[in-house]
Formats: C-alpha cells, sequence, structure tokens
C-alpha cells in the first residue's frame, strides 16, 4: 500500500496539468506551473518509482478493444487457496481487476467480454480454477461514473493555497 502522504500540491497540479493535456512535455508543465523543469521532472520520477502512477493501459476503454460487456463477478474462495485462485484470474485476459473483500464474498472480479456468451465461457472458466467454489455475476447496463480521480487531485492541489 502507497505512503499517504505520497502526493503533495505541487504533485497535484502537476497531476492535473497531465489529466488536461496527456501529451504535455515536461518543459510545458513547468512554464504551466512556473516550476523549474527539473522539479516536474524529479517530481514524476519519484512518482512512478513508488507506484503512484498507474499503467497507460488503464486509460484504454476496453469497448475499443472489442470488449464491450462489463461483469462484476463475486466468488467465494476456499480459505487455503487465496493466492493460488488469485492467480488463476489473473491468467485470464478478460479479467481486468480483482479486490479481495469482506462481506459474502472473498472476491470481486470486474470481468470484459465480447458478449454474453463470451462471459459465460468465461465464468466457467474461472469456476475451474483451483480455490474458487461459487460465483455470482452481475452485468452492468451502464457506467455512471467512470473511475475518477480528479477532484481528488483538486482537493489536495488546493491544500497550499
Amino acid at each position: 500500500m502507497l505512503n499517504m502522504s505520497l502526493i503533495d500540491p505541487l504533485d497535484a497540479r502537476i497531476l492535473l496539468v497531465l489529466d488536461d493535456d496527456p501529451d504535455a512535455t515536461i518543459l510545458g508543465i513547468a512554464r504551466t506551473l512556473g516550476v523549474a523543469r527539473n522539479t516536474v521532472q524529479a517530481r514524476l520520477r519519484r512518482l512512478s518509482r513508488a507506484g503512484a502512477l498507474r499503467d497507460f493501459g488503464q486509460r484504454v476503454d476496453p469497448a475499443a478493444l472489442g470488449y464491450p460487456l462489463v461483469a462484476f463477478v463475486s466468488l467465494e474462495i476456499s480459505q487455503s487457496s487465496g493466492d493460488e485462485a488469485a492467480a488463476g484470474l489473473v491468467a485470464l485476459p478478460e479479467v481486468i481487476e480483482i479486490h479481495s473483500t469482506t462481506g459474502d464474498a472473498d472476491m470481486l472480479v470486474k470481468v470484459v467480454a465480447r458478449d454474453t456468451a463470451h462471459l459465460y465461457r468465461v465464468t466457467n472458466a474461472m469456476l475451474t480454477i483451483p480455490g474458487v467454489k461459487r460465483s455470482s455475476t452481475a452485468i452492468s447496463l451502464a457506467e455512471l461514473l467512470p473511475t475518477r480521480l480528479r477532484s481528488l487531485l483538486q482537493a489536495v492541489a488546493e491544500k497550499d493555497h
């Protein structure tokens, strides 16, 4: 888990500039914010090394890759097989997110598929993974709010103003 205070107000402002213009250069960001180019470069390098910046692939819409259907699969996992089950799930390319959870399910898995027949095959493949005992699937009808962090970045960026 990341340090809770890893991103400070200047880091947040740098990330907001990149959110506005993903093609912004380090020099362009520095000019926009009125800071040294080396400062921007060092901060982005630090954030990257610390794991605060996620992969570019997370910006790609799965529908653009031919996977318009999104589903959430709740899994009951054998308590002694959690790591093995997670490894088996990671091996399925349609599995795009996995969370270990509390409550009725042990894992919540976000899956993408081409259509319902494809989703059926994916969920059946999940049930063959050692340690996976039971599943329950909910198909997303519409994404009402995509993952967003801009409002959190803005709150951090405004801390020193």
